[in-house]
């Protein structure tokens, strides 16, 4: 399956609900740099598992739609068991990120002073084009985050993540809706793994910002958060 790329050891893992419309050209912009890609189609409804396939990415499905967490733990456990991987990749279906930014992301993780990078569209050399009320609701979600605060982290909603062997192997997210996203960071201050922030654009698109979450959605990422990281396992 593979084609040669500079990145063997790399896997991009990507959750999916419905996103036949653009999951191909997706896959496709990634494989030209990442000759592993696996798309976790999650109880899709449409041909998601399909187009995914045909573009040249491994696909693993659930039967029912479990939430984005569920879909990226299932993606992190398929790509550890493959031989040779050692740098994990978290990126969205719908056309948001950008693949420059992994290159960019994983290069930071290669310097070997960190185990996780986490991109954020709030840096200050960032030009963002983040929507104001999404940009207030992530940016109070991270400041009110307790696990946000204590490692510095601007984004902590961000879906682009790019991590060592060490994360992967002992990642086990257990929320499966958006939650995962704070879960996320309390797992890293609870393992004490070092963390980092690169700078990223996200593309808004029409498309993108359809599958957009509504108010109550980004209200419940705000508590979730601020309650999440005062409460133990």
């Amino acid at each position: 399956m593979g084609i040669d790329t500079p990145y063997p050891d790399v896997w991009i893992i990507i959750p999916a609900f419905n996103e036949s419309q653009v999951i191909g050209g997706v896959i496709a912009d990634l494989r030209q740099v990442f000759d592993h890609v696996v798309c976790v189609d999650d109880g899709s409804r449409d041909d998601t598992a399909d187009v995914a396939l045909r573009a040249g990415a491994h696909v693993v499905p659930h039967p029912v739609n479990l939430g984005q967490g569920a879909a990226i733990q299932t993606g992190v456990e398929y790509a550890r068991r493959q031989p040779g991987a050692s740098v994990f990749v978290t990126f969205d279906a719908d056309g948001q990120h950008r693949v420059k930014d992994v290159v960019a992301m994983i290069d930071r993780l290669s310097n070997g002073d960190v185990d996780i990078v986490v991109g954020t569209r709030f840096a200050e050399t960032t030009v963002s084009h983040t929507p104001p009320l999404k940009r207030l609701i992530l940016r109070t979600a991270a400041a009110l985050s307790p696990s946000s605060h204590r490692l510095g982290l601007t984004d902590a909603h961000n879906g682009l993540r790019v991590f060592n062997r060490c994360v992967a192997d002992n990642l086990n997210l257990t929320m499966n809706g958006m939650s995962h996203a704070s879960e996320f960071i309390k797992i890293i201050v609870e393992n004490n793994w070092r963390v980092a922030e690169e700078p990223v654009e996200i593309l808004y698109t029409d498309y993108s910002m359809s599958k957009g979450q509504p108010l109550l959605n980004g209200v419940n990422i705000i508590f979730d958060g601020f309650l999440r990281g005062r409460m133990r396992r």
